[in-house]
């Protein structure tokens, strides 16, 4: 999905030039000015990039920046609009081709780090600036999150279903995007394997240990029962 498919619904006033000047160089525009803008907030902090910042780094004027996109604000709100629209697409087009419970959570895990192993900078400007967004703009992309938070904690909930484990889903997702998260704090290509790889292996780290609680869970409760008798 590009930037400007991402942010359709609610418009930047068009980059695009007069006359017949085609969607392709629009999208490729937009799609510069948000990595270029990435990088600021990665290397600066949201809180201390300044527009002047992002006008130089993008290669726009200033006065051309606050055209177009008004305030530092909304360069995040389309960053972080774009990200989780890019995962989510992503996510069901391949959650549609797979039915196993289990293999449905891997194809979630393998999404997630290939988006953010590909776009480390976002990944960082993500967790480190969650709430920086406010009003409108911090309501939509939480609606976002809302919607990949239901559709994971639903994928955990299947496999628990089907085992016939009882656990916390809620804990149980949010421990699983603490860990593919904060990757980018410690990931060096140099050493580390591919994003499929990885992702086969925090798989199996998060369903061995989800399973393994599970089971814990029902021994106690046996042995609790054969106590009372």
């Amino acid at each position: 999905m590009s930037a400007a498919s991402a942010v359709a619904s609610r418009p930047v006033r068009s980059l695009r030039p007069a006359g017949n000047g085609s969607r392709a160089r629009f999208d490729r525009r937009l799609d510069e000015i948000l990595t270029h803008a990435t990088v600021v907030f990665c290397d600066r902090g949201y809180a201390a990039a300044s527009m002047r910042d992002l006008s130089r780094a993008t290669g726009m004027s200033l006065a051309g920046l606050y055209y177009y996109f008004e305030s530092k604000e909304k360069l995040l709100y389309l960053i972080q609009k774009h990200a989780f629209e890019t995962i989510l697409a992503n996510l069901r087009a391949r959650l549609d081709e797979v039915a196993d419970p289990e293999q449905r959570i891997r194809l979630l895990i393998q999404n997630h780090l290939e988006y953010f192993l590909a776009n480390q900078k976002a990944m960082k400007v993500l967790s480190h600036e969650d709430e920086a967004l406010k009003n409108r703009y911090g309501s939509e992309v939480r609606a976002i999150k809302r919607q990949y938070y239901r559709i994971c904690l639903g994928l955990v909930e299947d496999v628990m279903l089907v085992r016939g484990i009882e656990f916390s889903g809620r804990i149980a997702v949010l421990s699983l995007f603490g860990m593919m998260n904060w990757i980018y704090t410690w990931y060096n290509p140099r050493v580390d394997a591919d994003a499929g790889v990885l992702a086969r292996h925090m798989s199996d780290i998060f369903l061995n240990g989800l399973l393994g609680a599970g089971k814990r869970k029902r021994s106690r409760a046996r042995r609790n029962g054969s106590a009372n008798h």
